[in-house]
């Protein structure tokens, strides 16, 4: 299939061209043979050519890819009104991972400042270099912040993770004639990268409901990078008081793994146009799959958390007070209320954001307010 999409700059070009070689380099040292999940480790975080660890725009207009932060400040706003809430159950500090611009964070903060309800510390985890030095030109009024390169060992207070999961490298299985295989990548005749499959191990898809059932060529991801992540969440979470929100594109296991969903989620983004191959300009283009939630949840549970709710985007800003935010702008103000409101149809609208995108909170000795179960589905999990 030749793509039609934007030509990269002869310097992009070149980035993705080492990238190539680095990578072709591992699978010769890999017997010919590496897993999917460390070829999507290698083209999203490479020291310096990686899709997040390299010098390209990732966000925004320019960028591959808009996220809900860059969409509407009331987004941030609504979230830090909840962590008001919350902090009367915690400790007053905020965690966010992968903070992208700092878009979310400086919305955040800046709400909570105009409340007089600033956290003691606002900590990001980041661990790329070129986004963190962006992050930290956005956020220069906040002396708040702090920048950590990996969980601490403890924490009290709100976490944020907002589209973390998604990038989070996956394994990829089919169903074969006799049973599951791991599709890794290898490389043909010429030097490209193709896929290959290899034996499987059978916990690899023990998060697939009824996987025995699926037909052959079956193709699918599974995500125990995510689950350990939300695993650690429960060790750094053990010890003290906090809530975990993480809002991310994806389905329960029972929706995520259909029979109509027989060639998986697997998703690249390039300059905003979406496409399935994910070794097209390897370095220069996002690459991502929709996230199980049931397959979260039950990681959160293993590591100690509790699940204190999972409801679409939607239900979740509503419930949790964007519209009250909206209207803090009159609509009699036209000109300053419609771009608002338009903008905040896409983030709750179920044709745009709304319904696609879910929210899995979870926590530790956490009473979860209770206007936001009103449309929860954790049953659903």
């Amino acid at each position: 299939m030749q793509l039609q999409l934007p030509e990269p700059s002869a310097d992009a070009l070149a980035a993705s061209r080492s990238l190539q070689h680095l990578i072709a380099d591992e699978i010769r040292r890999s017997d010919g043979w590496v897993s999917f999940a460390r070829y999507m480790e290698l083209v999203l975080y490479a020291p310096g050519l990686g899709y997040y660890s390299g010098g390209a725009a990732k966000l925004g207009k320019e960028g591959d890819f808009t996220t809900a932060p860059e969409i509407s400040p009331l987004f941030g706003a609504t979230l830090a009104h909840l962590a008001t809430e919350l902090f009367e159950q915690t400790d007053a500090a905020i965690m966010e991972f992968g903070a992208g611009t700092g878009k979310l964070a400086f919305d955040i903060l800046s709400e909570l400042r105009t409340a007089g309800r600033l956290p003691t510390h606002y900590f990001i985890v980041e661990i790329s270099t070129q986004l963190r030095a962006r992050q930290q030109e956005t956020l220069r009024d906040f002396p708040q912040v702090r920048w950590l390169d990996s969980l601490p060992a403890s924490f009290s207070g709100v976490v944020i993770g907002n589209e973390v999961l998604d990038a989070m490298p996956v394994q990829l299985v089919v169903r074969g004639e006799h049973g599951w295989l791991e599709r890794g990548v290898a490389l043909d005749a010429a030097g490209a990268f193709v896929f290959a499959d290899r034996a499987c191990d059978a916990g690899l898809v023990a998060q697939i409901p009824e996987a025995d059932a699926l037909s052959p060529g079956y193709l699918s991801e599974v995500h125990p990078i995510a689950a350990g992540f939300m695993q650690s969440l429960g060790a750094m979470l053990q010890d003290g008081k906090g809530a975990a929100l993480l809002f991310d594109y994806g389905f329960p296991a029972h929706e995520y793994y259909l029979h109509e969903r027989g060639q998986g989620t697997l998703m690249c983004h390039y300059r905003h146009h979406a496409h399935p191959d994910p070794f097209y300009l390897p370095g220069l283009q996002d690459v991502t799959a929709h996230v199980d939630f049931t397959a979260m949840a039950r990681a959160a549970i293993d590591g100690g958390l509790d699940v204190l709710g999972y409801t679409s985007q939607a239900a979740f800003l509503l419930s949790a007070g964007i519209g009250d935010l909206l209207l803090r702008t009159p609509p009699e103000q036209a000109r300053a209320y419609l771009p608002q409101a338009n903008a905040v149809q896409k983030l709750i609208s179920p044709a745009e954001m709304g319904e696609l995108f879910k929210v899995l909170a979870v926590g530790k000795h956490i009473d979860w307010p209770q206007r936001l179960y009103a449309h929860d589905r954790s049953h659903r999990l």
